[in-house]
């Protein structure tokens, strides 16, 4: 590492240090943040106390109510909990009559884990989202004389069939609230709220009824950081796109906008919330991550107030949608709605930014869908893999064929710049350089055209994979699970960076990193020059530390993900290979100085890049020229 590298990390760590510095809050902003701090807790105390209270009064009455046969629900505050189950060919849905809500979610022909046991060869035949007391829904409707909350409700059932149930809690004489289910063929249950004869229960111009909606989101892979990571509160705005809360830390938000829906999200499942009015903007949702060895990912809430009518002219309108995060599964819920809205309801798989999106939106998915139809996930991976290297691969040896130009020709580079050799003279050698590769017709930059091609790919394979369902549970070579970690060897507790495991997939990618890596810093050492070759040494070390790092981040990955990047690879370093041994180098260098002979025959104008650099080069050239006459010439004066 030479002077002016250390001299530049050096400048590097001060500038970090001085931001850090002016980036500290001054002594007012300690003060008044401090006060907000204590204002937030102030009011935090208070609503805690408001609500204990709230929830006192609320206890007192529903004792007062059942002790009085006349009392508003009377009959429906007391009665016994029973379950009803509907069901088609994906699902089965447990509807408590206790609260008219769902109770427990079975999602159909798709691999449960034992996530608790962590063993990767007990597999259930469905998948439970979630069962018992980990969601609740609630409506409130504030009547004239009580806050009427449906969880304490005891409905009674009618109509009963394998799609539909309909609930009734009876207020009084002709007065009663009713809930209307009906199981859809896929993934859909719709659900109406709606009363009879209760106009009068309500104060004037009473239209909204509150919903209160809470999940503790079940643990469905064996690699539980990985899932947590994919794993959020979604939501989506009526005029706007969908948005989310941080999947990382505690996140709580109150909504500007309307909502159409609010979904509560699993990696590869979600139990979505719909409404046909919209929930009213200032809806309340909040996300808390749990510990891992609770066996849950993270705690969700949403508060949300939607349209209600007191006369029973029109229901409160739902739908939920209960099923896999499939792109294009999740495309056809819109048709299969009933409220006739754009859901978007399939940006719930996500794809990458806006470029990568593009790639993986309209390639990647119909690639891979009409691959699994034929071939296990395992092979659809390398058959991908080798689509895209065909797709990409006249720019890559275009891309190696310029490296190849620069290779031969830095023999004839090293000739023509050796008078150039002192630090004062890199200025004149890199002009001679540029001269040349103008004459011999070469870009000194297309050898980088490989990595720019294949990033965009790399990255939006990066996004596709970890959200591909279809990978979920599939096998291949000693992978267990496409969807998650392969582990050679595990362990008890987390250790830091690492986990509680060592994935094989990750190794090999490493390692085939590492090894591509030092294939290519060969071959680009063969046409540095000069200063770019020292250069390159400091190139090398950061390649081969790069692996190192991808190891510590693709270590939680799924082997899917690992695999693919480790094919991705390798078929890199053959079809690199297989270019150097099949390019004829004498040939090439005879081709060159037919070209260096024909331009000196019709000379002409650099253009392009090349152009502009030469131009750069020759501005900063005459800018030191100028320097150095004003020095001198403030020299003689300096001696007269």
């Amino acid at each position: 590492m030479d002077r002016n590298t250390i001299i530049g990390f050096a400048l590097i760590a001060l500038v970090l240090i001085g931001f850090g510095w002016w980036q500290q809050p001054s002594a007012e902003q300690v003060e008044k943040q401090r006060q907000e701090f204590v204002k937030d807790s102030i009011a935090s105390a208070k609503k805690a106390q408001a609500e204990k209270i709230a929830k006192q009064k609320q206890t007192k009455q529903r004792a007062v109510i059942a002790s009085d046969t006349s009392a508003l629900f009377h009959s429906a505050l007391q009665g016994k909990s029973q379950e009803i189950v509907l069901s088609n060919s994906k699902v089965a849905l447990t509807i408590d009559t206790k609260g008219g809500v769902l109770r427990k979610a079975v999602i159909k022909n798709y691999v449960g884990h034992d996530v608790k046991s962590g063993d990767r060869t007990k597999a259930q035949k469905d998948v439970t989202l979630f069962s018992g007391d980990e969601q609740s829904l609630n409506f409130s409707l504030a009547t004239k004389e009580m806050n009427l909350e449906t969880k304490d409700l005891y409905f009674v059932p009618s109509a009963v069939t394998d799609s539909t149930l309909i609930l009734t809690a009876k207020a009084g004489e002709k007065q009663q609230l009713i809930i209307d289910y009906k199981l859809g063929k896929n993934y859909i249950l719709s659900m109406n709220v709606r009363a009879e004869g209760m106009n009068g229960l309500f104060n004037p111009g009473y239209n909204q009824i509150y919903v209160d909606w809470q999940d503790r989101c079940r643990q469905q892979e064996l690699g539980y950081n990985f899932e947590n990571r994919y794993s959020t509160l979604t939501y989506k705005e009526t005029v706007g796109g969908t948005d989310k809360l941080s999947e990382t830390s505690e996140s709580e938000e109150k909504t500007e906008e309307a909502l159409d829906w609010v979904a509560f999200k699993n990696q590869f499942f979600s139990a979505v919330l719909i409404s046909k009015d919209g929930f009213a903007k200032g809806a309340e949702l909040k996300s808390t991550p749990l510990n891992k060895e609770s066996h849950y990912l993270k705690s969700y809430q949403a508060k949300m107030k939607t349209a209600f009518d007191p006369s029973g002219r029109k229901a409160s309108q739902f739908e939920f949608y209960i099923g896999p995060n499939d792109f294009q599964l999740l495309q056809a819920v819109e048709k299969e709605s009933a409220f006739g809205k754009n859901l978007d309801m399939q940006s719930l798989v996500y794809l990458g930014w806006p470029l990568f999106r593009i790639i993986n939106r309209w390639f990647t998915l119909y690639v891979f869908d009409w691959l699994s139809k034929v071939f296990p996930m395992g092979v659809v991976l390398i058959l991908i893999t080798l689509l895209l290297k065909l797709i990409t691969f006249p720019m890559v040896k275009r891309s190696y064929m310029s490296s190849a130009k620069m290779r031969v020709l830095k023999p004839k580079l090293d000739e023509a710049t050796k008078q150039y050799n002192k630090p004062e003279d890199q200025m004149q050698k890199q002009q001679a350089m540029m001269q040349m590769y103008s004459e011999y017709g070469v870009s000194p930059l297309s050898g980088c055209l490989p990595m720019l091609i294949q990033m965009p790919i790399w990255i939006a394979m990066f996004n596709f994979v970890p959200n591909a369902i279809q990978l979920r549970g599939e096998s291949f070579l000693w992978m267990h699970d496409l969807s998650t970690y392969d582990p050679i060897i595990t362990w008890s507790h987390d250790l830091w960076l690492i986990g509680d495991h060592l994935s094989l997939t990750c190794i090999l990618f490493c390692g085939a990193n590492v090894l591509y890596s030092w294939f290519t810093m060969q071959q680009q050492k063969d046409q540095m020059v000069g200063q770019q070759a020292d250069q390159m040494k400091m190139m090398q070390w950061m390649m081969y530390l790069m692996p190192v790092f991808f190891f510590f981040m693709f270590n939680d990955y799924s082997s899917g993900l690992n695999f693919y990047y480790f094919i991705s690879l390798f078929f890199s370093a053959a079809i690199m290979w297989t270019l150097r041994k099949t390019t004829n180098e004498e040939k090439l260098l005879a081709i060159l100085e037919n070209r260096r002979a024909e331009n000196k025959k019709n000379p002409q104008k650099a253009s392009g890049l090349l152009a502009r650099m030469q131009a750069l080069q020759q501005m900063q050239q005459q800018q030191k020229d100028e320097l150095k006459r004003k020095q001198d010439e403030l020299n003689r004066k300096k001696k007269y």
